[in-house]
């Protein structure tokens, strides 16, 4: 993120110049679209360029030539790090990872963790853009619910803590748990 950009709004891609929709609440939907398991690899590429573009005329290649680019470099804001990923924006097992944050699951304590802050996201719909809310959701205070399950799903037990305690963060990890990604206790004695 560079203070001294303009947020972007159109971007030339094929020697063209399209518009894009880049608000928060769009970048959203067209993860829904992503994840939705009833609808072919096509569709989910014609209905991501319709959310963020618009109508063109291009075809199904060229929509996902566009998706390829618009995905690395506004939604995931020209990583450094361009590991293999799905449509989704996951990053796919090259090594294994843990992920701490998913936007979809959690987001009744984004919700929660930004009107801590002072931001209704209801509000902000079709105003906030994805690289503001990026640059917010990961600068979040430590204070923030959003913060304290995040410290809680990378919680490892220490040699010497009380067994209680432990007993207490298990359950919290198991109540916050990400799906797919609750770990196998292992003996923390």
């Amino acid at each position: 993120m560079r203070l001294n950009d303009p947020l972007v709004t159109s971007f030339s891609f094929g020697e063209k110049d399209y518009p894009i929709d880049l608000a928060f609440d769009n970048v959203l939907d067209v993860f829904d679209v992503m994840a939705d398991k009833s609808l072919f690899k096509e569709q989910k590429i014609n209905l991501a360029i319709q959310l963020l573009v618009g109508d063109t005329d291009l075809t199904i290649l060229e929509k996902l030539e566009m998706w390829e680019f618009i995905r690395l470099e506004f939604i995931f804001l020209g990583a450094e790090n361009h590991s293999e990923v799905d449509e989704l924006g996951n990053e796919l097992p090259a090594k294994p990872s843990k992920r701490n944050l998913d936007v979809i699951h959690d987001a009744k304590y984004i919700y929660a963790s930004f009107r801590q802050i002072g931001i209704n996201l209801f509000a902000e719909q079709g105003k906030l853009s994805w690289q503001e809310f990026q640059a917010l959701l990961e600068s979040l205070p430590d204070d923030t619910i959003m913060q304290r399950i995040i410290q809680i799903r990378n919680w490892e037990p220490q040699k010497g803590m009380d067994a209680k305690e432990k007993k207490k963060m298990r359950e919290l990890q198991r109540k916050y748990a990400l799906p797919n990604t609750l770990r196998e206790e292992e003996d923390d004695e």
